[in-house]
C-alpha cells in the first residue's frame, strides 16, 4: 500500500500505540531524504514549506512550520501568517507565543503545536538552557501547562529536555500529543535535528542528539578540493594553459583573412 500523509485524526488515533519519527530539516535535499527514508513528521522553516518544489519532493511528510513569539507580532499577524503557510502546504503551525495566541489560531481550525520544557526563546524564565521540571513541583507545573495548551486548542506540544519519567507520566494523563526532544521514549514522537544526525552541526551538541554520519568531514574535504581546483585554474591562466583550442571558437581561415584585410584597409 502506498504511503499517505497522516492527518491530525491519524496522529491522534496513534497515541499510545508507538512513536512517530520527527526531524527538523532545512533544505529540499534533507526533506527529500526524509521522505525517501520514511520519516513521519518534519519541522521546516516557512520559506521551505512554501517553496514550489516542496510538496513535489515531500508529498507524505506531515510538515510543521513556525514562528517564535518574538517573530509573530500580534495575534492577528500570527493568524494571517498561519493562513498563508497552510494555504501553501503546511499541515500545522508551531507557536511559542502565549496561550491566547494559540487559542486565537486554533479557533480557526488551524492545527497548532505548542512548546514546553526548555523553550529556547523563553529560557530566561526557566533558568537558561538547561533541563526543566526536575522537581516534583516543577513537574506538576509542567503538567498544568500542557493541560492549558490542550484546553487552548493545541493538538500537540514539543516537550524539550524534561526528565523522561516526568514526560512519560504526563503523557499517560493527557490527550494532547507529546513530541519528545530529549524527553525520553514515553512520548508520541521522537524529534531530532537533521544537522545533528548528519554531523553538520559544528556548535554545541545537545545531550539528546545522536550523530549517524559525519557530513562535516565530507564538506571539509569538498571545500579543500574546491580551493585546489580554483588554484589550478589560476595557475593555468598564468601559464597560458587555459584556454586551449578545445575551449574556444575558431573562425574559418578565409573569413579571418578578409576580416584582417578590412581592419588594415587592404
Amino acid at each position: 500500500m502506498a504511503r499517505k500523509k497522516p492527518t491530525i485524526a491519524d496522529l491522534r488515533a496513534h497515541k499510545g500505540k508507538g512513536q512517530y519519527t520527527m526531524l527538523r530539516v532545512m533544505t529540499l535535499d534533507e526533506a527529500e531524504a526524509a521522505e525517501q527514508a520514511g520519516i513521519d513528521i518534519v519541522s521546516v522553516p516557512d520559506h521551505l514549506v512554501t517553496h514550489p518544489r516542496y510538496r513535489e519532493v515531500a508529498p507524505t511528510l506531515f510538515s510543521m512550520t513556525g514562528q517564535t513569539h518574538l517573530e509573530a507580532g500580534t495575534r492577528d499577524d500570527y493568524l494571517r501568517w498561519a493562513c498563508r503557510v497552510m494555504n501553501a502546504g503546511a499541515d500545522a503551525v508551531y507557536c511559542s507565543g502565549g496561550l491566547g495566541t494559540v487559542e486565537h489560531v486554533a479557533r480557526e481550525h488551524i492545527p497548532v503545536v505548542g512548546h514546553v520544557g526548555l523553550v529556547p526563546s523563553r529560557a530566561t524564565w526557566t533558568g537558561g538552557m538547561k533541563a526543566v521540571a526536575k522537581t516534583a513541583q516543577g513537574a506538576l507545573a509542567l503538567l498544568e501547562e500542557i493541560r492549558a495548551y490542550e484546553a487552548a486548542g493545541a493538538f500537540a506540544v514539543e516537550i524539550e529536555v524534561v526528565p523522561e519519567e516526568v514526560a512519560t507520566e504526563i503523557n499517560r494523563r493527557v490527550g494532547i500529543l507529546l513530541w519528545s526532544m530529549g524527553a525520553g521514549a514515553g512520548c508520541d514522537a521522537q524529534y531530532l535535528f537533521a544537522e545533528d544526525i548528519l554531523g553538520t552541526n559544528r556548535g554545541h551538541m545537545p545531550r539528546h542528539s545522536k550523530v549517524y554520519r559525519n557530513f562535516a568531514a565530507e564538506y571539509d574535504r569538498l571545500q579543500a578540493e574546491r580551493v585546489a581546483a580554483f588554484k589550478e585554474f589560476i595557475a593555468d591562466v598564468a601559464a597560458s594553459a587555459y584556454p586551449e583550442d578545445k575551449h574556444v571558437v575558431k573562425m574559418a581561415a578565409a573569413e579571418l583573412s578578409a576580416f584582417r584585410a578590412a581592419l588594415t584597409g587592404g
